[in-house]
């Protein structure tokens, strides 16, 4: 395995699948069993002070288990996995070093690949780029969406229609090397050794856990979250915009839908996005799916464990 120089060696535990599946509470128990620290792999998590429309665990709810690159950034930068993939890998570095076990945790599948997988970005090109952007600030992202769609439905698949940013930079990728930029891809090829647990349900299940959880977002104060962090300059960010409940809290607050409306669009945008994630985790065969149902939800995952570091 060709790692940085200095990386430690040992096993990262990964803790992935579609929202709302139950991968929090799973990464605690296992925190617990096997003296592990999660690494954060949800990409809207990554936000400051965006805590109850991303899910994330209250300090309370950590367990007493430490959680590394959550609140990392301000809600106008923009999402980078590849800022992203060396602030993680250092984090797991540093659980390593200290004999502990690293847990990178979430449904954010291309952050999670960027870890665990020997991985460079394509280039970029201004002149590519600036034409795309201006097509987006002139058209919004759907048109530029149904264009991936159409040269990249797998890269599609794991983009959400409003991202206007990574839709972008797809194409950008597809414009430079004239291939999908699914094919700019590299084939799996370890950084870590690693052991990925999936976690999901059946999906009329999931379904009604997702209204659930929008239901307790709403309760738990989520409009007065959009409302709050407009102040920080929400509204700009091209990324942290058009996450999943701060987009259609957005919306309600410029008048342009009622909460209702907004609430409804959250559970069904939600439950879009689980879809997508849905397709781009069952391809990777390496995942070994669990059913967080079963009440030995945890002993199979640990035993799962156990097998592949032995």
């Amino acid at each position: 395995m060709d790692r940085r120089a200095g990386a430690v060696s040992g096993t990262v535990v990964a803790v992935v699948g579609p929202t709302a599946a139950g991968k929090s509470a799973l990464s605690i128990a296992l925190a617990h069993a096997l003296g592990g620290e999660v690494v954060n792999a949800d990409s809207m998590q990554l936000y400051r002070g965006m805590d109850i429309g991303t899910a994330k665990l209250t300090p309370a709810e950590r367990d007493g288990v430490p959680h590394h690159l959550l609140d990392i950034w301000p809600v106008t930068a923009p999402a980078s996995v590849a800022e992203y993939q060396p602030l993680a890998r250092a984090a797991v570095d540093d659980i390593l070093a200290r004999r502990r076990v690293p847990l990178l945790v979430g449904g954010s599948g291309l952050y999670v690949r960027a870890v665990l997988e020997q991985f460079e970005f394509p280039g970029t090109d201004p002149v590519v780029r600036g034409r795309l952007e201006a097509e987006l600030a002139h058209l919004g992202p759907a048109p530029l969406y149904a264009r991936l769609a159409e040269a990249d439905p797998v890269a599609a698949a794991g983009i959400l229609p409003g991202n206007g940013r990574r839709i972008v930079r797809a194409l950008e990728v597809i414009a430079l090397t004239g291939a999908p930029f699914t094919a700019s891809l590299p084939d799996p090829t370890p950084y870590y050794p690693a052991v990925q647990l999936g976690v999901d349900l059946d999906t009329a299940l999931l379904d009604e856990r997702i209204a659930l959880r929008v239901d307790r977002m709403w309760a738990d104060g989520l409009v007065a979250e959009v409302r709050a962090l407009c102040g920080h300059g929400l509204a700009e960010g091209r990324t942290a915009s058009r996450a999943l409940g701060y987009q259609q809290v957005l919306r309600f607050l410029a008048g342009e839908t009622d909460e209702a409306q907004a609430r409804d669009e959250t559970v069904r945008a939600t439950r879009r996005f689980v879809r997508r994630q849905r397709s781009w985790f069952r391809r990777d065969q390496r995942i070994h799916w669990l059913d967080p149902t079963s009440p030995t939800f945890v002993d199979t995952a640990l035993r799962v464990v156990a097998a592949h570091r032995q």
